[in-house]
């Protein structure tokens, strides 16, 4: 019988095995797994693999030296295993592990053997500290400062990652990716890159790291990152028109999709969260990789030209060709209040069926979470609390947004209430209620989100749900209309204000919508 490669990746550090049923190879042997374990890996990426291999599994798993995958390579694997009938499979320099069998559970059970024999091997014979000493100036902040640190710097590096495509955002902390940023040969193994194809696909050859101290000034911070930005750019138009043929695809974007930042973590990015996020989890695998590998000997990944012929494949660019074209809002993020009910959650949908990532933002997180729940999950939406008249909500709201998604590109203000009295029986606490809540509301939300737009420099979009009651007069609803006047107001005042920025700002002055709304549950208009 005749079988394709099963090519996935075994990691651990947090990052979730994924699996690409594209084929590899054709081998004649019953059942074939190829897989990109950690641990194999580590030794694939060693100077001195071959003999690592030797030593770690004899006979039983042997060395094929580095060539890239494909229709040949799954010949020499079987005339291999034909020559060599003790042999349960190939470790494959500088990329992972092919194993073979009668059966699939044969071929399962050696898979794990393999791995689990290799993880016990560098445990056995690994030195303790292969990221050598660990930097004091390096050293995490705590978990708080670390998040705040993070989502202050969110805005400012999803800028640096979308010069030439928008992209979104994806950040970890994790002990794994703080314990790398703190070692002393950090910028040497970061400048080395990825080694295996499923890797360096979705993370770029390599990171750009922030070599600021986690506590340096943000201005000092973000002064560096566009230097060591125009930096990265340069040196990877540099390796591409070094490889680059007549015929090779176009530069796809010098920015780079992994930033570390020592004593905060890492930031990965893709053109949607998932991707972003998939891209951190392969990065995660690389540290593993890179700690095995130094464990043991010295990390040597394959050689740049290499890596350039697989990033720049024909079979991945057609890949590419072939992906669904982008929905509207692909790779914006949409934050709207009071989202839980009425037009705030209607919108809320909308936005989502049209591609955006959205935060839903309500006092009432039970219904935030359930909309949030159903427009997809956390790679989709997220729900936070916020009572728009706290200060303090609506910026822990938007660090968790930019924690969660790299930034933000659409603000609807859209929370609101109304206590409809005639004016004689309005009392200042229904008033300053209502201004509270949507004026001032409206006001501190815009005021948070500006900060972080102009942070990203991408433009963006603020939207007020204001009310025909904003330029209509009627009677008994002064405070409502005055406070929905007063947005109308900041709408004007904030699109001069921004426009120089590319944010623009926009007003809607709705009828009655009565359906799911709040308002009308309340009572008003009846």
């Amino acid at each position: 019988m005749v079988a394709l490669f099963d090519y996935c990746a075994f990691g651990k550090g947090g990052a979730a095995p994924s699996i690409d049923t594209s084929m590899h190879g054709l081998v004649e042997f019953d059942h074939v797994d190829h897989l990109h374990p950690d641990s194999i890996i580590a030794l694939a990426t060693s100077k001195d693999g071959e003999k690592l291999t030797a030593e770690c599994f004899g006979e039983e798993i042997l060395w094929v030296d580095w060539r890239r995958p494909g229709f040949q390579l799954g010949l020499d694997m079987a005339k291999i295993a034909k020559d060599n009938p003790k042999a349960k499979g190939c470790v494959l320099g500088g990329h992972g592990l092919t194993t073979w069998g009668v059966t699939s559970k044969e071929c399962e059970e050696r898979s794990i053997w393999a791995i689990t024999k290799a993880e016990e091997f560098i445990k056995a014979k690994g030195k303790a500290d292969p990221f050598g000493k660990k930097e004091s100036k390096y050293a995490p902040l705590d978990s708080a400062k670390r998040k705040e640190r993070a989502a202050a710097l969110a805005p400012y590096l999803r800028g640096i990652a979308s010069k030439d495509v928008r992209m979104l955002g994806s950040f970890t902390d994790n002990d794994v990716v703080l314990d790398f940023l703190q070692g002393s040969k950090l910028m040497a193994l970061a400048s080395l890159g990825t080694s295996c194809p499923d890797h360096f696909l979705r993370t770029k050859i390599s990171p750009m790291v922030l070599d600021t101290k986690p506590d340096a000034p943000l201005d000092e911070v973000i002064n560096r990152a566009n230097e060591l930005h125009a930096e990265y750019r340069k040196n990877y138009a540099a390796y591409y028109n070094r490889h680059a043929k007549k015929d090779s695809p176009a530069m796809r974007g010098a920015d780079p999709l992994i930033i570390l930042v020592p004593g905060v973590g890492m930031f990965s990015y893709g053109k949607d969260k998932q991707t972003a996020r998939v891209a951190g989890e392969f990065y995660i695998n690389a540290i593993n990789v890179m700690r095995g590998a130094e464990a043991l000997s010295t990390y040597a990944p394959i050689a740049e030209s290499e890596k350039f012929r697989i990033e720049y494949w024909d079979l991945e660019e057609a890949k590419l060709k072939r992906m669904p074209k982008p929905k509207p809002l692909a790779g914006k993020i949409a934050l709207v209040t009071g989202a839980a009910s009425g037009l705030g959650k209607a919108t809320a949908e909308r936005l989502a069926a049209e591609g955006a990532c959205v935060v839903v933002a309500d006092r009432d997180l039970e219904g935030a979470t359930k909309l949030a729940t159903e427009l997809g999950g956390k790679d989709k939406a997220i729900a936070v609390a916020m009572d728009v008249t706290s200060e303090q909500a609506i910026a822990d709201a938007m660090a968790q947004t930019m924690l969660a998604f790299g930034g933000i590109d659409i603000v609807i203000n859209n929370a609101g209430i109304s206590i409809a009295k005639p004016i004689t029986e309005t009392t200042v606490a229904d008033w300053d209620l209502q201004l509270d809540i949507m004026a001032r509301g409206s006001f501190l939300v815009s005021r948070e989100a500006a900060k972080a737009l102009k942070a990203q420099g991408m433009g963006g979009d603020i939207i007020y749900i204001s009310s025909k009651n904003s330029v209509f007069a009627g009677s008994n609803n002064v405070a409502y209309g005055a406070t929905k006047a007063a947005q109308s107001h900041q709408v004007r005042l904030l699109a001069v204000e921004l426009g120089e920025f590319g944010i623009r700002v926009n007003g809607i002055n709705p009828d009655g919508v009565v359906k799911g709304s709040g308002i009308f549950a309340g009572g008003w208009g009846s």
